[in-house]
């Protein structure tokens, strides 16, 4: 889905494209150089070549024109200019495209597993198709957790006590439903998310029901209630993204 490129954006297109070109030389891409070069850096050409697009069309993307523009077409110049992980989300945005879905985790797993630990109320790291990758002892306690290894959603249907924990299962089931498809949303395809889908949908009925409503729900910030030997509890639920590890979600419950 693309975007407005508005006029701010083209202007930074422009400049982002050229500074790219100009810290790159021949040698740095594999081509020869061929007479003398009044200017450091590739030439437009060059880039073009490199990328496999015209001469023209690639000079009118640099200069901020609007033209249409592809996922492709930006990952080869991309590889032409050498561009890093953040910059290539970055031309991407210049571009009005949606950025590509970010790359292997480069964070710090101790990290995050301190600020799991040093959170006094349960908290629950896991990836982007709800799969556990850690929790805290908190969570152990209050939610029954076992750690990593299981689903999220799977879990909440497929298992008694997760059933028995919630004050009111039929109520939470469609919310959480509905949050699954938000999340499954911002990455089509990706075949982690369809596999949780037909195996759940193959042994659960309800859970079958509730995705063919195609309800949508994005909470940020949502109430959570259980019960906790016998006792009903409240949190509220905070789901953050480590700027470090774009692949990992760490759910952070305080009391309510």
């Amino acid at each position: 889905m693309t975007t407005e490129v508005l006029p701010g954006r083209r202007v930074q297109l422009r400049d982002f494209l050229r500074t790219r070109r100009a810290r790159l030389s021949p040698a740095d891409v594999g081509l020869p150089v061929v007479g003398q070069r009044r200017t450091p850096g590739l030439r437009r050409e060059e880039v073009a070549v490199l990328a496999g697009v015209g001469v023209s069309w690639y000079t009118w993307l640099e200069q901020g024109r609007e033209i249409n523009v592809s996922a492709e077409v930006l990952d080869a110049i991309g590889r032409a200019l050498r561009l890093s992980e953040p910059e290539r989300t970055h031309l991407y945005l210049l571009a009005g495209l949606n950025p590509p879905v970010a790359g292997a985790a480069t964070g710090d797993p101790a990290r995050l597993r301190r600020v799991l630990d040093g959170w006094p109320s349960p908290a629950v790291l896991r990836d982007r198709c709800w799969n556990v990758l850690a929790v805290n002892e908190a969570a152990r306690d209050c939610f029954g957790y076992d750690g990593p290894g299981h689903n999220c959603l799977v879990s909440f249907f497929t298992e008694d006590r997760y059933r028995d924990m919630a004050e009111d299962w039929a109520l939470a089931a469609p919310a959480v439903v509905a949050a699954f498809r938000a999340d499954a949303a911002h990455f089509p395809g990706d075949p982690e998310f369809g596999r949780v889908i037909a195996e759940l949908s193959a042994v659960s009925p309800e859970f079958a029901e509730l995705w063919a409503r195609h309800d949508v729900g994005t909470p940020v910030q949502d109430v959570l209630a259980v019960r906790e030997r016998g006792e009903a509890r409240r949190f509220e639920k905070t789901t953050l993204v480590p700027a470090d590890r774009p692949d990992a979600y760490l759910v952070l419950y305080t009391p309510a």
